[in-house]
């Protein structure tokens, strides 16, 4: 593998994946290297992995090379698993950071502090052409707070205080964050892979 396309017009994933691979002398290329734009792709998954091999999938058909693409999202487990793939538009289409953790708040208004467990999941999947996708999940487990605290980070940050520490995600500085993050973890079992090969 001497390239890989991150489906992703995210500037801080791509320097993320470049630092990754550089080691391996494996070229990075994202959508923000692309002419034209491309369509967003629906994500009609109904679990992380379905979604991440989905997006993967299509690029790499379309460019007929190695594609690494991500899905990742908070599952709670009192509310089931929600908003789990439905993370970024739980309040809505409009992906409204605040009006999405506010929702969660509200939910979760008579929920005891015991039954306040949840994670961040990420899941990576890389799609080479010919070849059975890859795929490698990470997580962060912790639990829900009762207010938002911390301006760092984004998403559901504010309201999810990680195992063994008294702070939430959106008041670690980045790198504790990438220290246990979801992401993090995710990237080190695709890292793993990497070496294999």
């Amino acid at each position: 593998m001497k390239e890989i396309m991150i489906a992703t017009q995210n500037k801080g994933k791509v320097k993320d994946f470049q630092l990754l691979f550089k080691k391996y002398d494996i070229n990075v290329t994202s959508l923000l290297d692309l002419k034209e734009p491309i369509d967003d792709i629906e994500e009609t998954g109904s679990t992380f992995e379905e979604n991440a091999i989905i997006k993967a999938a299509t690029i790499a058909e379309k460019f007929k090379i190695p594609v690494l693409a991500d899905d990742s999202g908070l599952e709670i487990d009192a509310l089931d698993g929600r908003p789990g793939v439905y993370s970024a538009r739980y309040a809505g289409e409009e992906k409204d950071d605040q009006k999405n953790l506010h929702k969660v708040l509200d939910e979760m208004h008579d929920i005891a502090d015991e039954n306040r467990s949840a994670r961040f999941v990420c899941v990576l999947a890389i799609v080479r052409p010919n070849q059975e996708p890859v795929v490698k999940r990470g997580t962060c487990e912790g639990k829900i707070t009762r207010i938002p605290i911390g301006a760092n980070g984004f998403g559901y940050d504010p309201i999810f205080q990680p195992i063994d520490t008294k702070l939430t995600m959106a008041q670690l500085n980045s790198d504790q964050k990438n220290e246990i993050s979801h992401r993090g973890n995710a990237l080190k079992k695709i890292e793993e892979w990497v070496k294999s090969i």
